[in-house]
């Protein structure tokens, strides 16, 4: 029995190194990851993360030296979240001058002048419940953390941070923000919104890494629904009109879909966060033997790249650097 007269080969294109780095459609480097850091304002030394392996929190002293060793690997930004020593109901220690971030801010930007650097903008880390904003009893109350948040995002614009990143999920925050930023001197400040933040199971490391984790109930009447995607459009195209300047969709592997739906939506930049769980997913299978740790995490990447994202904020960013700078 004779076979058909094959016209289409694709696996021609497969055949060696060469030829699949030429045809390769999408492409991962350095310069696409931002970098968090857990500032304790509590310890002297670096306090690893029991959850996440290989994450630590680190003392002030440290910021810079994290900071330079991003910078030499290519990674050009990082994004900084603090764990004060005093806590309080309203979670003032935001917009305290002299408060972790801002002190974090200066000194990463003292170290390392090129490197650019975000803050993360919420409560949970600095309230004494752990829920990201005011509370009116049981509640949050929205438009009560909203002029927080301005004040906290000033702070840190006049510690000289690079971007600001609202996370808390408040109805109108972008708004809120830019109206204070633009109205305190800083109108060429950029805003990177947490706008698609789903209320998930993935965050639960990172609560031991920030000391965030709720007094009582959850985040579900603030953050979205895992079920529902139009509303992550709806959501999206809300702070595209209050003037966000980079949309970020958090978290990234059970979400590739919603990656897509935003970038499709929007010529702004689209971000995604490589969340505590799914890093600790891949690390414990990883010190158990069951995966190629470094096969998976770049395929991981890369599919954040396809499904549109443009930037990827990751706790694997320095082994992804050193991985790639090493090919």
């Amino acid at each position: 029995m004779s076979l058909p007269d094959l016209i289409h080969r694709p696996r021609r294109l497969r055949k060696n190194p060469a030829i699949r780095s030429l045809v390769r459609e999408t492409s991962i480097s350095p310069s696409d990851f931002i970098y968090p850091l857990f500032v304790d304002e509590t310890i002297t030394e670096a306090v690893a993360v029991k959850s996440m392996p290989g994450v630590s929190r680190i003392p002030l002293s440290d910021v810079g030296k994290v900071v330079r060793e991003c910078a030499a690997l290519g990674i050009p930004g990082i994004i900084l979240f603090g764990i004060p020593a005093e806590k309080d109901a309203t979670g003032s220690g935001g917009w305290d001058a002299n408060g972790i971030v801002q002190r974090a801010i200066r000194e990463a930007k003292n170290s390392s002048p090129e490197s650019y650097v975000i803050a993360d903008t919420c409560f949970c880390e600095y309230t004494d419940h752990g829920h990201c904003g005011v509370l009116d009893g049981d509640e949050v109350d929205n438009d009560a953390t909203l002029a927080n948040l301005q004040k906290e995002a000033i702070s840190y614009a006049e510690a000289g941070v690079d971007m600001i990143a609202p996370s808390g999920m408040m109805d109108g925050m972008i708004a809120a923000i830019r109206a204070g930023l633009d109205s305190a001197g800083f109108k060429d400040l950029p805003i990177m919104s947490y706008a698609v933040k789903y209320a998930s199971a993935y965050f639960g490391p990172f609560r031991d890494a920030a000391d965030s984790s709720p007094s009582f109930g959850d985040r579900a009447s603030y953050q979205m629904d895992p079920a529902n995607s139009r509303e992550a459009l709806r959501e999206a195209m809300l702070d595209i009109e209050e003037g966000a300047d980079i949309l970020m969709v958090k978290p990234g592997l059970a979400y590739m879909d919603i990656i897509r739906s935003v970038k499709d939506i929007t010529d702004l930049p689209v971000a995604v966060y490589n969340v505590s769980g799914e890093y600790a997913m891949v690390k414990a299978a990883a010190e158990n033997g069951w995966i190629d740790e470094k096969r998976l995490v770049l395929e991981t990447m890369l599919s954040f790249k396809r499904a549109g994202a443009d930037l990827i904020l990751s706790y694997h960013a320095l082994d992804v650097a050193r991985w790639l700078n090493d090919d």
